[in-house]
């Protein structure tokens, strides 16, 4: 039995209740007993003794009392399976399922792709006055299901993901895999969704956290944004509001930018000259000075080591977090995995939920955290140059052609 069944996870099964125990259904398949648990049936179904069943194969494990057959209504993948026996053009690959997000029971979203442009993905999933989606429909006891065109442009396909809601404009924040989305004030909403069950569904299909703001929300934003700019180079360097204003309005992000930008650029401003752009970035370097002493003195009174300073792509700020998180020496950064310094993300139930790193307000990617770890097994005489080395590429045998 458990070799007959171990291939055909994925597929989807008919079979007849033979018995209920505490709600899950004990299902025959004909050549087998199958379990459907009371958690992958969809809420509020109830099956009795005699009943016929369709569902998808998820798992078939060896266990003590016999070969287990596990099926499941509450898959994704079930769904996905409906509509291939639905659809002749899934069934023929000339359409293709990229991805599938369900609420069981109550709304799903199916992304399609076709790979002929002569036929439209999204209709053919419809079919004639909708009978194709209706009758997965029914199979899912009146599941609402959005058909949505998929898109290689995450941007194009997060504004499908989130119909029937409009979106203004979509912001990418690659570094925090996160999406962040702007609407009208009156389509929050729906863009939202019933307990948040639109954006939610959207996020899972997708793959990316998507965070909702209204325009509104976001001009105010942008506003506090420039207020709180303005207001940091007025302190830093000791200006009125008006040049802290100028400064916030041409793209100065920080007191770094002006420190470190061609003199020539901030001289370029309209009512600055040359003599003004030299004294601004005297200021600028003189308070990250400042700083960087401040913070190198907490650093020694954290007790981190000199050597740590020496490591590739680490600063004094850095320091005094490794600090605060009891790294002190370079072996101890050397001992950390990418995760301690970059953070990670988990889900649970269905939300991804992210967890801080030591270096997460340092705008540090993971790439570059790895980076650091490896520069401190370096430094440490863990690791060799010819380990940080990237593998030689093999180059292909030239082949012989004779006339």
């Amino acid at each position: 039995q458990y070799d007959e069944f171990k291939d055909r996870i994925g597929d989807i099964v008919n079979g007849i209740v033979k018995r209920v125990e505490y709600g899950n259904a004990v299902v025959d398949l004909g050549r087998g007993e199958a379990i459907v648990r009371r958690d992958e049936l969809l809420p509020r179904e109830v099956f009795r003794n005699g009943d016929r069943v369709r569902a998808y194969i998820y798992d078939v494990r060896r266990e003590q009392r016999g070969p287990q057959i596990f099926l499941s209504r509450t898959h994704p993948e079930f769904m996905a399976k409906l509509f291939a026996q639905e659809v002749p053009e899934i069934y023929d690959e000339i359409v293709e399922v990229k991805a599938v997000a369900r609420d069981p029971g109550s709304r799903a979203k199916i992304a399609v792709v076709s790979r002929d442009s002569s036929v439209d993905p999204v209709g053919a999933c419809v079919g004639m006055r909708g009978s194709r989606v209706q009758a997965v429909v029914n199979e899912l006891q009146g599941e609402k299901i959005d058909i949505i065109p998929w898109s290689q442009e995450i941007a194009t396909f997060v504004v499908n993901a989130l119909a029937p809601a409009e979106v203004s404009k979509v912001v990418i924040d690659e570094e925090r895999d996160r999406i962040e989305v702007v609407v009208p004030d009156q389509q929050l909403s729906l863009a939202i969704g019933r307990r948040g069950q639109n954006v939610r569904l959207a996020s899972q299909l997708t793959g990316r956290d998507i965070d909702i703001l209204t325009e509104q929300e976001e001009s105010e934003r942008r506003q506090a944004e420039f207020e709180n700019r303005t207001r940091i180079f007025i302190d830093a360097l000791n200006v009125d509001e008006v040049i802290g204003q100028l400064l916030a309005s041409e793209g100065f992000n920080s007191v770094e930018d002006l420190a470190l930008v061609d003199l020539k650029e901030i001289a370029s401003i309209e009512g600055f000259d040359e003599d003004t752009a030299r004294e601004l970035q005297t200021r600028a370097r003189d308070h990250l000075a400042k700083i960087e002493a401040e913070l190198d003195a907490k650093r020694k009174e954290l007790g981190v080591e000199d050597a740590l300073k020496e490591v590739p792509g680490v600063t004094t700020a850095m320091l005094v977090r490794f600090g605060e998180n009891d790294i002190k020496t370079v072996e101890d950064l050397a001992g950390c995995a990418t995760d301690d310094l970059a953070g990670w993300t988990e889900r649970k139930d269905g939300e991804a939920v992210r967890q801080a790193g030591i270096l997460d307000s340092f705008d540090v990617t993971r790439e570059e955290a790895e980076a650091i770890i490896m520069q401190a097994r370096l430094t440490a005489g863990w690791i060799t140059e010819a380990d940080l080395a990237p593998p030689p590429v093999e180059e292909a045998p030239a082949v012989e052609v004779q006339a």
